[in-house]
């Protein structure tokens, strides 16, 4: 039996999916929400470890456009189960993946993704767990990650569960379409000039004489070992995800609308845990009501001052054993 495979937010156009727009979440009018500055933040993190939890808003600063900022397009995600069962889905999907995966392969990390690294180092970010799948953080050279999500770098196949890299099939897409991305430059358009979701994608018009290319092992459907909308992040990622927030005096939410369970139920365990919750996003998130600080301001530059401001660690003198 294959594993269970990943999570992803794919775009798709609106003629072809209706049935699965998505609805922007709306904080309540009645909640309160804890607004601070990165000045209430350093107070509250002082001398404390916290995990990470980071989405889409920490990769805008590397030129990957995030999905719910309050200045992004309204996007349609592909799910699951348009991708498994529909042969046209899937052309749509990789015809636009082949162009965006070049954009999302040539990012580099920005000053937010540094600082993480910085505060690791001094042993005050415990470890990180990022809604991403574009591998900035290790990039960077964050050691303790957990992709929720997956990795936009390696392919799956939905029927031998052979594991192949994205590097490897593009290759393969550039053979069997070997006037694709030639069409797009006929037309004056770059791969920098195209629009590029987090996930990889790319909003182009133009995919039904995209081809495919099936498993090379035994001729199933490849998917991006990326989790989908309909799909469940495998329990054994989600375990370890919980133990990391567990292992860490509190939880710091950098660039994450938290508009679905997959990072939201993070925040809640915190919360209900007694541990402070600090969330940096632009614009309202979902877990805004359970924040001890809400920074609404830019992640590069707030995890920046966090790196410089934070006091080194005191760490708690050892007792030496009886006798």
């Amino acid at each position: 039996m294959p594993p269970s495979y990943p999570r992803n937010v794919q775009p798709v156009p609106r003629p072809l999916a209706p049935s699965y727009q998505q609805r922007r979440w709306e904080l309540p009018a009645d909640a309160v929400v804890r607004h601070g500055s990165v000045d209430d933040a350093v107070q509250v993190l002082a001398g404390l470890t916290f995990t990470a939890l980071t989405g889409a808003g920490i990769s805008t600063d590397s030129g990957i456009p995030d999905y719910r900022s309050p200045d992004s397009p309204p996007r349609n995600p592909m799910t699951y189960q348009q991708f498994v069962a529909d042969e046209a889905f899937r052309r749509h999907y990789w015809a636009r993946n082949h162009v965006g995966w070049q954009h999302v392969n040539r990012t580099e990390p920005n000053p937010g993704h540094r600082a993480l690294v910085r505060l690791e180092e001094r042993g005050i970010v415990a470890g990180i767990i990022t809604q991403n799948v574009d591998l900035l953080h290790e990039d960077a050279g964050s050691r303790n990650v957990i992709d929720l999500h997956g990795r936009y770098d390696r392919v799956i196949c939905l029927q031998c569960g052979r594991v192949i890299s994205r590097a490897h099939l593009a290759e393969r897409l550039e053979a069997l379409n070997p006037h694709f991305l030639d069409s797009l430059l006929e037309r004056g358009t770059t791969v920098d000039d195209i629009e590029v979701a987090p996930d990889a994608d790319a909003v182009i018009e133009q995919t039904s004489h995209f081809r495919p290319a099936p498993c090379e092992f035994c001729g199933g459907v490849l998917k991006p070992e990326i989790v989908y909308f309909g799909e469940n992040v495998p329990r054994e990622r989600v375990d370890r995800a919980y133990a990391m927030v567990d292992g860490a005096d509190a939880l710091v939410v950098a660039g994450s609308s938290l508009t679905v369970q997959s990072g939201l139920r993070f925040v809640r365990h915190a919360a209900k845990a007694g541990k402070p919750v600090v969330i940096i996003n632009r614009g309202v998130t979902r877990g805004d009501p359970l924040a001890t600080v809400k920074v609404d301001a830019g992640v590069s530059e707030t995890l920046t001052t966090l790196a410089e401001r934070l006091p080194p660690l005191t760490l708690t003198p050892s007792h030496p054993a009886d006798g």
